[in-house]
């Protein structure tokens, strides 16, 4: 949902990077999960706000800025229940992050490692043999199947 890039402040306050479609969409969630000595732990947000292009936000608990240092660069998630359902045809990045890659004459391109916005539409970062980057639009994906993990690419091979 977001990363905390530096600490704001004196007070424990962090600076957030969003990875929401919104920049304030993290702002709906009262209680961040933030993974801490490779452990997930819960935050409580006391108070966040929208500052230029990012948010800044006071944690529960977090109140130096030595603490708030502590938490640079780590990953904020919520939990998968609090999200909403996506609409068809619509699926969160990290659905799609580690599904296989193939073309419709069977040609297997590897897997989904990220994915990234360019403005004009989402693609995909796919590493198998090479990296390729495939954008996310219906003209291209053909299908997305969760279950069986596959997205089936009209892309040709060579690209």
């Amino acid at each position: 949902m977001g990363r905390i890039t530096v600490p704001y402040g004196v007070r424990g306050w962090i600076n957030i990077q969003p990875d929401t479609e919104y920049l304030d969409g993290l702002l709906d969630y009262p209680v961040w999960w933030i993974e801490v000595n490779d452990a997930w732990q819960e935050f409580p947000v006391a108070e966040a706000k929208v500052h230029g292009d990012h948010l800044v936000a006071k944690l529960e608990g977090v109140t130096e800025r030595e603490q708030a240092f502590k938490l640079k660069g780590k990953t904020i998630a919520v939990p998968r229940s609090e999200l909403p359902a996506p609409d068809e045809n619509e699926y969160y990045w990290s659905d799609l992050i580690g599904l296989e890659v193939e073309n419709l004459q069977g040609e297997k391109f590897g897997r989904i490692t990220s994915l990234f916005e360019t403005g004009a539409n989402d693609v995909m970062v796919v590493k198998g043999e090479w990296e390729r980057l495939i954008p996310f639009i219906a003209q291209v994906v053909q299908e997305v199947d969760l279950v069986s993990k596959r997205v089936l690419v009209d892309w040709d091979a060579d690209f």
